[in-house]
């Protein structure tokens, strides 16, 4: 094997660190990263769900905009201290993985899970969900795609090309082929009796961030994170000069993008 290839080890390493970088930088995720459009959280709540499990809850963005609007919500979280944030906002949260949580024979309306189930394992995570989840509730996986405007993504890229290597990029990047593969979280839904077909709905909605603010969420970004400090710094100093001179703010586009999966 020479120095540049790399093993599945290598790749299941680096995974987990990824997985696991997020509660090194809690409170600024909490801060900085997007929540989610009212449209969505009134699909669910339309639902009247008795309880509510938020698998990967993290700081609890998505479950706490549930929970303030009456409904009960447990989270599930593998990291402390992204717990520990969401608890402070009135979240119930147990620590582990989805995969290992022990339910106690707890049953759901509603399971969901904010930009989090891409770290959950596909077909064991669709297994368990037909086990927590009630007859007659569903499961929603929601994760926020952002679109840049053209003129700061066309600078931004110039930025990255120069600065980070080519897995990290200026926005998130969501891959629906991925969920759609064999093996994927479609498919494994798809493949369980349990599950009636899947339904998908796009909510569009429009943050604007300053030059800080942009800067401070990347920072909670898993790629940016792994990165070298030295070479995280020269890059976000880039990336912050780059905002700067296009006027120090921009308008980012999410589209919201939900899939409900019915249980039978």
């Amino acid at each position: 094997m020479t120095g540049t290839e790399r093993t599945s080890d290598d790749a299941e390493l680096e995974y987990r660190a990824r997985a696991s970088s997020f509660g090194a930088n809690a409170e600024l995720y909490d801060e900085t990263r997007p929540d989610y459009p009212a449209g969505l959280i009134d699909a669910l709540l339309a639902r009247r769900p008795a309880s509510v499990l938020d698998v990967g809850c993290g700081t609890g963005i998505l479950g706490r905009a549930l929970f303030d609007r009456g409904a009960t919500v447990l989270g599930v979280e593998p990291d402390d201290k992204m717990a520990d944030v969401a608890r402070r906002h009135g979240l119930t949260v147990e620590l582990g993985t989805f995969e290992d949580w022990d339910d106690e024979g707890r049953r759901f309306d509603l399971l969901v899970a904010g930009q989090a189930w891409h770290w959950v394992d596909p077909v064991v995570g669709a297994r368990r969900a037909a086990v927590v989840v009630s007859p007659g509730g569903c499961v929603v996986l929601a994760w926020n795609d952002a679109v840049m405007p053209a003129a700061v993504r066309d600078v931004l890229d110039d930025v990255y090309a120069r600065l980070a290597p080519p897995s990290v990029t200026p926005t998130v990047r969501h891959r629906p082929s991925d969920w759609l593969r064999d093996g994927g979280s479609e498919a494994a839904f798809a493949a369980l009796d349990e599950f009636d077909a899947p339904g998908h709905a796009t909510y569009p909605w429009d943050r604007e961030y300053t030059t800080a603010q942009w800067l401070w969420q990347l920072e909670t970004h898993s790629d940016h994170a792994l990165m070298d400090a030295g070479a995280r710094r020269a890059l976000l100093d880039a990336v912050g000069e780059a905002i700067e001179l296009g006027g120090g703010s921009f308008t980012m586009h999410y589209d919201c993008r939900a899939t409900t999966f019915p249980r039978s």
